[in-house]
């Protein structure tokens, strides 16, 4: 009878009687998990055996229960004419990782995030589930004739299909990341609710005006002790304050959720160009309280069953303050689950092209993330007046300065200054974003043509919209509320321009220190 290796994560379960081999393995991964997440699906694949019996339905195995490891079946077994059968009610020992993941959302930093995760998730596939749900906002797309998928005898790529279908044909997002391959883990998936079932780590990189519906869509929907990371670039301002979308997200769910953000031009760490991250990660205590379970009296290894097969009656809930001070109850992880601390985290984002550095300081990063988009229109502008470097700077140090002061101001009880000036997400993102970035690139452009950045937004970003000017009319709006405006000269210079209540010529007198 074969055996689990050491150390290996093991659930038992118990399946029908039926005659079986020793040891069955996959035949297919991704039809496995398609038929895994949709039991009563037709397309029940086979599994490959070591004897002439080759196909077995997977409706006979738990939802969910295996992702890309063998299945060891140990049974009774008896001899008949030298051939070994299996005829009694078999225990079925499945080996799975504890963790799965989930990214909510598809564009250009989002996909970008997909590949970076489900590279990690195949690497640490003791922690992470293989597979990588990544929902994707369904839309018809044509490919282009300049693409090396087109062939204009080919229905799939002649005309137009979704882009779901595409992203999982080609195995490349063919409109917002072209011409970068992706793992073949990650599946593309329009139903947002089918995508984040039993995930236990939700990972959010779309646009800041999409979040709210979207949390509205995932509240109650979603395993109750899951955990989640913000790529989100924004604040979210309403009447009652300035929350950052990793608290909104956060509240909205009652789960806790880091952020993650940095130097980082999506298209550079999808050709894998080496760059830094910063990740604020602080988890709630009872994150740690369970270690891995030791092994148990059977000898067999502790384990971490999957979401679908947690008893949720026994969960612990602890309350936390998030970094604006707000009480939230949170659900622990099944003791079965190891610890989802920051070194865990660090496993899901590190590569040796995208080294991340992990962080206490939610605010700072969040903050850093979503202001800089603010200060990268005000030096686009000054750039595409030809007005050079040091114009540039100048708007670069005045954004510095009005971020460490809005942290200062609003987030005082848990942002750390130096999280500004010493982290990816702090100067090295502001100089990126103010070099290269799109919101610098459109800016530039609205200045040099004389057009609004509206209609440069429409004929550049593929759909796509720019997160600064959204940001820039929230600051404002919270900024007003709060009678603060002018002591933010560079942020409401930057939100007047956009109004065309001035010109980009006058932001040297508008955000001049008045003596």
């Amino acid at each position: 009878m074969s055996t689990p290796a050491t150390g290996a994560v093991v659930v038992r379960v118990r399946v029908p009687a039926v005659v079986l081999p020793p040891i069955v393995t996959l035949s297919s991964f991704a039809v496995w998990k398609e038929f895994a997440r949709n039991p009563t699906s037709s397309r029940g694949p086979a599994l490959r055996t070591n004897s002439a019996l080759s196909a077995l339905p997977l409706r006979l195995l738990p939802r969910r229960s295996l992702v890309n490891h063998n299945c060891f079946l140990p049974s009774n077994n008896h001899r008949t004419n030298n051939t070994t059968t299996t005829t009694t009610t078999t225990t079925a020992t499945c080996l799975h990782p504890p963790f799965t993941v989930c990214v909510v959302g598809s564009g250009n930093w989002g996909t970008t995030i997909a590949k970076v995760v489900a590279e990690n998730c195949k690497e640490n596939n003791d922690i992470f589930e293989e597979e990588v749900q990544m929902w994707v906002f369904e839309e018809q797309y044509q490919i282009p004739e300049t693409s090396k998928h087109y062939d204009a005898s080919n229905e799939l790529t002649s005309k137009p299909q979704k882009l779901t279908s595409l992203i999982n044909t080609f195995h490349e997002n063919v409109k917002y990341l072209p011409n970068i391959a992706l793992p073949h883990n990650i599946v593309a998936n329009p139903d947002l609710l089918d995508a984040v079932k039993g995930a236990t780590i939700l990972v959010f990189n779309l646009p800041h005006q999409f979040i709210a519906k979207t949390c509205d869509t995932l509240r109650g929907n979603i395993v109750p002790y899951a955990r989640g990371i913000s790529c989100v670039k924004g604040v979210d301002v309403s009447e009652s304050g300035c929350e950052l979308f990793s608290e909104s997200i956060g509240e909205k769910l009652g789960i806790y959720c880091g952020a993650l953000s940095g130097a980082n031009i999506a298209t550079e760490v999808a050709l894998e160009k080496w760059s830094e991250t910063t990740v604020a990660y602080d988890p709630p205590s009872m994150d740690s309280k369970h270690p891995t379970p030791a092994a148990t009296p059977g000898g067999t290894p502790g384990g971490s069953p999957k979401a679908s097969h947690v008893d949720l009656t026994n969960l612990v809930a602890e309350s936390i303050k998030n970094a604006s001070g707000k009480i939230q109850h949170l659900k622990s992880l099944p003791s079965e689950y190891p610890a989802l601390h920051a070194r865990n985290m660090k496993k899901l984002f590190h590569r040796p092209y995208f080294h991340v550095r992990i962080v206490s300081d939610v605010a700072g990063v969040s903050l850093g993330g979503a202001l800089k988009n603010v200060v990268a229109l005000g030096a686009g502008w000054v750039d595409g007046l030809g007005w050079g470097d040091n114009a540039k700077a100048a708007v670069m140090r005045v954004g510095i300065m009005e971020e460490v002061r809005f942290g200062k101001m609003f987030f005082a009880d848990t942002v750390r200054a130096e999280s500004f000036t010493e982290e990816s997400c702090g100067v090295a993102d502001m100089i990126t974003s103010c070099g290269s970035g799109r919101n610098f690139r459109c800016a530039k452009m609205s200045a040099a043509e004389g057009k609004p950045i509206s209609e440069i937004e429409k004929r550049e970003l593929n759909g796509q919209q720019l997160q600064g000017t959204g940001t820039a009319y929230e600051v404002n709006a919270f900024l007003k509320m709060q009678g603060k405006e002018k002591e933010f000269p560079l942020f409401t210079a930057v939100y007047n321009i956009l109004e065309g209540k001035y010109q980009a010529k006058d932001i040297p007198d508008l955000i001049e220190q008045k003596d």
